[in-house]
């Protein structure tokens, strides 16, 4: 017969059999739990950080109050001209929001920028700071229509103001499809769901809240 010290020996053991399945029991379900509750948000803002970038936020907010031009838009226009990534166009545009420097010229004096460099427009903050300006240049233009703005700023204030004229002869205010240029209707139609998305995606970077 087993003594009354094995007989304790394997009660003891039992239990700390029992003790390590309820700690590896509770290791799996916390594992899972941080699987469940912490992967997929790592997961989605990998994701919205590829398919919806946001750089210079600081810089955005900034020019944004500076302007009163919303921030979501900016980022939208900066997104859709060079997804963040900034570089010089066939055309000649330069940075991030794709300023052509006749366009800057004419901002710098409009502004009163005299050390205005077609050099700087290479450099985020200058490049922003004109890109927002323009857009509230245009925007002021355009009474607040951000589909215009937007068309003039693709496809040029000449075409857009025609395309106006012709939108009000046909007795009717001007609208996304009264943009002929397939290119220009593309781009506003990109930019304003953008914005949507910038808006609901990073309240807190672009100082919604």
């Amino acid at each position: 017969m087993p003594s009354r010290q094995q007989g304790a020996a394997r009660r003891g053991a039992a239990r700390r059999r029992r003790v390590r399945r309820v700690t590896a029991l509770a290791t799996i379900v916390a594992l899972v739990v941080i699987g469940v509750v912490v992967v997929p948000p790592l997961f989605q803002k990998a994701i919205r950080l590829f398919t919806l970038p946001l750089e210079y936020s600081s810089i955005i907010r900034q020019q944004a109050h500076d302007q009163r031009v919303d921030a979501a838009l900016i980022a939208a226009v900066i997104d859709t001209e060079t997804g963040f990534d900034a570089r010089t166009s066939p055309t000649g545009a330069e940075g991030l929001m794709q300023i052509e420097p006749a366009t800057a010229t004419f901002l710098a004096h409009r502004s009163g920028g005299t050390a205005f460099n077609v050099n700087d427009l290479g450099q985020p903050q200058v490049n922003i700071e004109y890109g927002t300006y323009y857009l509230a240049y245009l925007l002021e233009n355009y009474g607040g229509d951000e589909t215009a703005a937007l068309s003039a700023y693709n496809g040029g204030q000449t075409n857009t103001n025609r395309w106006i004229g012709q939108a009000h002869a046909h007795g009717h205010a001007f609208e996304l499809d009264d943009i002929p240029f397939p290119q220009t209707r593309a781009y506003v139609q990109t930019v304003e769901k953008r914005q949507v998305s910038y808006r609901a995606n990073y309240p807190v970077a672009l100082g919604y809240r």
